[in-house]
């Protein structure tokens, strides 16, 4: 991918910058990135950090609810997370974590930027 087409991806998706010749999530979130939504999928892991093979926080069930702050994209995985907070219907846990975008998606049917290329 050139780094004209990164530079495009970046501006068309809030909360992120181009740093180093790659994507790099914001470090400041502004409000218009944040979403509140309900988990559409049946269960979605929560990782500690946006990779499948990180730690996995807990587990967010159909109808709970997701305060997302951030997106993040693993390019070695081509796959983008959302960062946020999801908050348990079952028993009101509150629990800090990554999950896949296409079931924690804060811009409803928008499905996720274009997949980032391997380098």
């Amino acid at each position: 991918m050139t780094g004209l087409n990164r530079r495009r991806i970046a501006a068309d998706v809030p909360g992120f910058v181009v740093a180093g010749g790659g994507l790099a999530a914001a470090p400041s979130v502004q409000a218009y990135d944040t979403a509140t939504l309900k988990v559409p999928c049946n269960a979605v892991k929560f990782h500690k950090k946006s990779s499948k093979s990180s730690t996995v926080a807990d587990i967010g069930c159909k109808r709970d609810t997701v305060r997302v702050d951030q997106l993040a994209c693993k390019a070695k995985e081509r796959t983008w997370y959302s960062r946020g907070t999801v908050t348990r219907r079952l028993d009101g846990t509150r629990v800090r974590g990554h999950g896949i975008y296409r079931c924690v998606n804060p811009y409803g049917a928008t499905p996720p930027p274009e997949d980032p290329k391997r380098p």
